[in-house]
This record gives structure tokens, sequence and C-alpha cells, in this order.
């Protein structure tokens, strides 16, 4: 982790393919290979972390299963959504991946570096509702999306529940930036079109969310 000068110091982030309510996707950002790389070594931090299932804190069960990379995990069970040292199984996260976090660079804009990496698996038939990623100390840190495998019908909302919203499909590579106007704008994936990638052997979708959370 930088010291606190070099976070402070803005890094050029490079410009998006274009903009949906201030969420700024950069299309097809990573090439077939580059997505495989990735997939390998998620398949490392995996291994070292096990995909688990989460239940919100009014006991209904999440239909994505995650785990997470960084000094932190985002974990979600009664006690509430909050992020923790450990995975639940009582053991560290590994660390984030370099070649995740040199995406991190290209287009998040400031040199600080994610503490978490929030890695969401959705099967068939997952999605995940409408919600805000308010659970970090800092909302000034941007959070920068990753898509991997089957494409997904991304939905974008407002600063408060409810009015009008607006939808677009993400596709394998592409990486999209929360930050500024849009941070703390609702957002959601009300589905998944299973099968529609052969990144991954038995098709579904992997989103890794990276995160600035003390």
């Amino acid at each position: 982790m930088e010291n606190a000068e070099d976070a402070d110091r803005p890094a050029a982030a490079a410009p998006p393919s274009r903009e949906i309510r201030g969420f700024a996707l950069h299309d097809g950002w990573l090439g077939p290979a580059e997505q495989a790389a990735l997939v390998e070594d998620l398949r490392g931090v995996i291994a070292a972390a096990p995909l688990f299932s989460p239940i919100t804190p009014y006991g209904k069960p999440m239909s994505v299963r995650m785990t997470s990379a960084g000094s932190l995990g985002w974990v979600s069970d009664r006690r509430g959504y909050r992020y923790a040292p450990l995975h639940p199984a009582g053991t560290p996260w590994p660390p984030i991946p370099e070649r995740v976090l040199d995406v991190w660079r290209a287009v998040s804009g400031v040199a600080r570096l994610p503490d978490c990496c929030l890695i969401n698996f959705y099967g068939e038939g997952a999605r995940m509702g409408m919600h805000q990623d308010r659970d970090e100390a800092d909302f000034a840190w941007p959070v920068v999306s990753i898509s991997l495998g089957d494409d997904a019908l991304f939905r974008i909302g407002n600063l408060e529940r409810g009015g009008r919203t607006e939808s677009l499909w993400l596709r394998s590579g592409d990486v999209m930036v929360m930050g500024g106007s849009a941070r703390l704008a609702y957002h959601g994936v009300d589905r998944v079109a299973f099968g529609s990638s052969t990144l991954l052997p038995r098709a579904g979708r992997i989103n890794l969310t990276l995160r600035v959370a003390t």
C-alpha cells in the first residue's frame, strides 16, 4: 500500500469508451488472452478462499456465490453487511492478483490501490438486486468492476430508490468505473445470459469489484 502522499497523487486514467449516468464504461478493455489469464489467477484465489453462499441480514439467501482477495473481504450474514479480515472459514484472504491491480491502475484515476477485490460468481438464474456500494469508509474512492464470462444485463438507477432506470449489457472483458456523482447510484444485475460466453468451461459470469474499503 502506498504512503499518504502517494495516495493523494492522482493517476492518469484511460478515457472510457462511453459514459452512462456517470458510469464510465471501457468496452472490451480486456482481450480474450487477458481474460483467460485473469481466470487462471482467480482459480488460485478461489482455491485459497473458496466461494461461499452468503445470506442477507434478513435471512434471505443471495443467488450469487462470492469470495474476496485483499487485506479485507466483503461478507454478508445475519450480523450485517461489512468488510472482514478473514474468510468465513477463518483463514486470511489471498492477495489481489497483480493483473487485476493493473486494471485498477489503468482506469481508476487514483494512485491508492484497493484493499478489497470482491469476486461474485453468477450461475444460471443468479441476479443481484438494486443496491448501493456504501460499506466503505470514504466514498471519494471509485469502485472498479471487471466482467468475465457470460453477458449480464446491468441496470443503473438513481441516488435514491425508485425513479427511471437505464440498462445495458456488460460483456466479458468490459470494465466499469463507478466514481464521482455515480459512486452511490443504485445498480444491479437483472439477469445473466447463461452460456453466452465460452470463457468459463461450465458457463456463468464472474464479476470483480475493486474497492478502497478503509
